[in-house]
């Protein structure tokens, strides 16, 4: 078989984030998950001295994305900062894995989505590492997409 006939999966490092004030690039996103929370129930006549288990409601996480902090960058602190007092305006996040010429190919879809935490970088007087931030972003569906 030849590599020319071989479908390989996509590399993970090629994605961009649209949907947040400023359009920062990051450099990390994690939390893109979903899940169903269990009903079980049993029927008081049932022969089975067990219950069923049935879905209920979908539940996402939070989606945590990392970037690093440049020095007159506060996209992140003032689209964090508009949280005060429930004024916030939710968005929609789009996060897309891009193939080798930069065509989204798996898009998540965060709706109305908004900053819940933001984190500064840790400082260490003897790292040699790049100064990072990371924010946080609750949401309340999520949907995804096959380009």
């Amino acid at each position: 078989m030849s590599a020319e006939n071989t479908t390989w999966p996509l590399p993970k490092f090629y994605f961009s984030v649209t949907g947040i004030p400023g359009n920062p690039v990051f450099q990390e996103v994690t939390g893109l998950d979903s899940e169903a929370q269990i009903i079980e129930y049993r029927a008081g006549n049932s022969a089975i001295f067990a219950p069923i288990k049935m879905p209920g409601l979908q539940k996402v996480g939070n989606v945590t994305m990392k970037k690093g902090i440049f020095v007159t960058d506060q996209t992140l602190w003032t689209w964090f900062s508009s949280i005060a007092m429930n004024t916030i305006t939710r968005s929609t996040v789009v996060v897309n894995l891009l193939d080798e010429t930069g065509a989204p190919r798996m898009i998540w879809t965060l709706n109305n989505a908004w900053p819940t935490k933001l984190t500064g970088t840790d400082l260490k007087s003897d790292g040699n590492e790049v100064a990072v931030e990371s924010i946080e972003i609750a949401y309340e569906t999520l949907k995804v997409a096959i380009a």
